[in-house]
């Protein structure tokens, strides 16, 4: 991550902290206010992207289970027997990497 982003990251999470809307011309003012010099796209870019997001309860649920979404939908898949097959043969290759493992030195602890 450049420089620029990370200051521009930054603004936008104390933007969103202090309740203000996050926009281009905003994280540019703080940008301003610190004496940061970014390219002129930057805040702009973040602006765009953080418009519709309430980034505040993002990042408030970062460890709350936000992303098992995509496993709920998944969920109708391994019932209907899509998704049991690829877990079977995962487990099948972790079973044969243990064994070949063992015997890779020719000699066991105690021989």
């Amino acid at each position: 991550m450049s420089t620029s982003e990370l200051a521009c990251t930054y603004a936008a999470l104390m933007l969103a902290d202090d309740e203000i809307a996050v926009t281009g011309e905003k994280i540019s003012t703080v940008l301003k206010a610190a004496k940061i010099e970014v390219e002129p796209y930057w805040p702009t870019l973040f602006g765009k992207a953080l418009e519709s997001i309430n980034v505040k309860q993002i990042v408030s649920n970062v460890g709350s289970g936000v992303g098992s979404g995509p496993a709920a939908g998944s969920a109708p898949a391994a019932s209907a027997g899509g998704a049991a097959p690829a877990e079977e043969k995962k487990e099948s290759k972790k079973e044969e990497e243990k064994e070949e493992s063992d015997d890779d030195m020719g000699f066991g602890l105690f021989d």
